[in-house]
């Protein structure tokens, strides 16, 4: 037997699909659904209940859960009676894994094993683990307080896969793969710095450091207005590489970052006199403070003019 529990629940038993609509009820499908979470585990009748009624159980719930479980009995394994998938133990009930072949457990598998591998290894892993997540867990699920804290949990672990996912391939130098994966985590998690150094670089890499210095600033933002902290030094250097490169140029905002890293340096910072530093041993000469002001108070009003048209 198979079952699928990311997305849809469904049960395949051989050639018979069974659809959550074919498993007796609500109770007698989240039942199953919690013995799946759980496969392989006992789980107590008492839990069974708490987690079905909360703190609204009926004095009948126990035969009332006996009842689901004789129902999803003959829904899973019919003619079988207790000989089946479905196991009682002392106090409960579980499902045995050596019968049921879950998605779920592929999937946690997949990532245990991509976390103990490196390289091409690890990145064929992760690709699996995260082809079986692109749904969420109990997908069709009407949200008990317990299938929404299993979501979360199994959220959670999905976007650590893939930002293990993206470090792999930056690593690998699949670059354009590195910085799609970031991204996703970051649509997510705008505070996932790890996702955002991986992003960053990969622009970094991939010869567009504006697009990197405008990742950076946005990350920047988010960290200053959420945590009230800045960027970690790795994203600090890549930020003073990227912006080394783009000043590289001779085009029209080159110029604006040379005379930004000119009144930058004039601060005092330690960060900004070594830029300074640099940019002033250049051919072109360094330029003036005066230079620089203009320079940017002409950039941004001739931005905001094309902005007003």
């Amino acid at each position: 037997m198979s079952a699928k529990v990311l997305g849809t629940l469904q049960i395949r038993r051989g050639d018979e699909v069974i659809s959550a609509q074919n498993l007796g009820g609500p109770k007698s499908r989240q039942i199953l659904e919690i013995l799946l979470l759980h496969l392989g585990s006992a789980v107590s009748k008492g839990t069974l209940i708490d987690m079905l009624w909360m703190e609204s159980a009926p004095t009948t719930a126990v035969s009332t859960l006996e009842s689901y479980v004789s129902v999803l009995r003959r829904c899973l394994q019919p003619g079988q009676g207790k000989r089946g998938v479905l196991k009682t133990t002392t106090g409960g009930y579980l499902l045995d894994p050596d019968l049921i072949d879950l998605d779920l457990a592929r999937f946690d598998s997949l990532l245990t094993r991509a976390e103990q591998s490196t390289g091409l290894q690890a990145a064929a892993l992760l690709r699996q683990a995260l082809a079986l997540s692109d749904e969420p867990l109990l997908g069709n699920e009407l949200l008990p307080e317990w299938a929404e804290t299993e979501r979360s949990l199994h959220a959670s672990r999905v976007m650590a896969a893939k930002v293990l996912a993206a470090e792999t391939a930056l690593e690998l130098g699949q670059l354009s793969e590195a910085i799609g994966l970031a991204q996703q985590v970051v649509d997510v998690d705008p505070l996932n710095e790890p996702a955002w150094s991986v992003m960053i670089l990969g622009m970094e890499r991939v010869r567009q450091p504006l697009r990197g210095l405008q990742a950076f600033e946005q990350c920047r933002r988010i960290m200053d207005r959420e945590l009230g902290c800045q960027p970690g030094e790795v994203l600090q250097q890549a930020q003073r590489r990227m912006l080394h490169e783009t000043s590289s140029s001779n085009d029209d905002f080159s110029l604006v970052v040379r005379a930004l890293l000119a009144l930058e340096g004039s601060s005092g910072g330690a960060a900004g006199s070594s830029a300074a530093e640099r940019f002033a041993s250049r051919a072109d000469g360094e330029i003036t403070l005066f230079e620089a002001g203009t320079i940017v108070r002409g950039y941004v009003e001739r931005m905001m003019a094309g902005a007003a048209v």
